[in-house]
């Protein structure tokens, strides 16, 4: 049985669930997503992904700044859903909206809930050497990410896979598995499980000091940091490439040794981008220097005269 779907989304993350629900044959009756904004380089204001979706599927959209706004509700009530989808929407739905649909707010979740409840589930779980994570489809209560699961479908997260590759894999299955859900949901025979009180944690946004590289920590950890990081918002390291510090991403490293090395940590130890860390040693694949495009760091090595033993710490 199809079912009247409000979709509230906002990201590229969120536009295959909405492609699914309507190839499934669901009615979805409008879309809530965040406003255009500037963006890019030439700061032109341009529509989130799922505005554009929404729009060449002939749904109407709806922008607001706050859905605490009682008009904003009313509206929200006059579409007459059965549910509302939310993937990575961006806006809190407080509890007026959370009672609207009769079959409840299901939320899709890119972790193994309760671990990764918040912001930047995907980063933080690579970012922490996770071998396993998650994308489970939950409805929502007033709490962060606190309500019971329906469906969850588990993800290995390889050694050298980055936060970008997980994000994509993700993006997939959790588009199918939201569809499953509300197949499920149409039958009276999607099962909610409360989460575990056990096995808690919080996927605090990323900020600044998350993404520079700090030497004196493990070549391990610098790793999963990097990857973590990568593409967005790019892990850092500052050297001076003649002409005075900047910022350098760092995308791809890979650990050459997690023990050993007499150097002090930052030291570039060959010309072929290997770092010297508190614990082990590290080499950069591939970087990118502001406003440039990425390359390989052997090569960015040699057009900023970074020689074997500089150091890549602003003094």
């Amino acid at each position: 049985m199809s079912l009247r779907i409000v979709f509230m989304g906002t990201p590229e993350f969120a536009v295959p669930t909405l492609s699914e629900i309507i190839g499934q044959g669901h009615e979805v009756v409008a879309c809530y997503t965040r406003a255009p904004a500037p963006g890019g380089r030439g700061m032109a204001t341009r529509q989130s992904p799922v505005h554009a979706m929404a729009e060449g599927f002939g749904i109407p959209v709806f922008t607001p700044k706050s859905l605490r706004d009682p008009q904003v509700q009313e509206t929200l009530a006059s579409h007459a859903a059965d549910a509302f989808v939310v993937v990575a929407y961006g806006m809190i739905l407080p509890q007026a909206v959370l009672e609207i649909p009769p079959l409840g707010c299901l939320n899709l979740h890119a972790s193994d809930l309760p671990r990764w409840r918040g912001a930047a589930p995907i980063q933080r779980a690579v970012m922490a050497g996770d071998a396993e994570t998650g994308v489970a489809v939950m409805k929502m209560e007033a709490g962060l990410d606190t309500g019971p699961v329906g469906m969850v479908e588990h993800v290995p997260i390889e050694a050298d896979m980055t936060a970008g590759e997980l994000h994509d894999r993700l993006m997939i299955l959790g588009a199918d598995l939201m569809v499953r859900a509300l197949a499920a949901l149409s039958r009276d025979a999607l099962d909610f499980k409360p989460q575990p009180e056990e096995g808690v944690s919080y996927a605090a946004k990323i900020t600044n000091g998350d993404a520079e590289i700090a030497w004196t920590m493990p070549a391990r950890r610098i790793h999963d940091q990097v990857r973590g990081l990568s593409p967005f918002p790019g892990a850092f390291f500052m050297a001076d490439c003649g002409k005075g510090f900047e910022r350098v991403k760092v995308l791809r490293t890979r650990v050459e040794s997690e023990t050993g090395s007499q150097a002090s940590p930052g030291t570039l130890l060959d010309d072929e981008g290997l770092v010297a860390c508190a614990e082990g040693t590290i080499r950069l694949l591939q970087v990118q220097r502001s406003g440039k495009s990425a390359m390989p760091a052997a090569e960015m090595l040699r057009g900023a005269r970074l020689e074997p033993g500089a150091l890549l710490v602003q003094p």
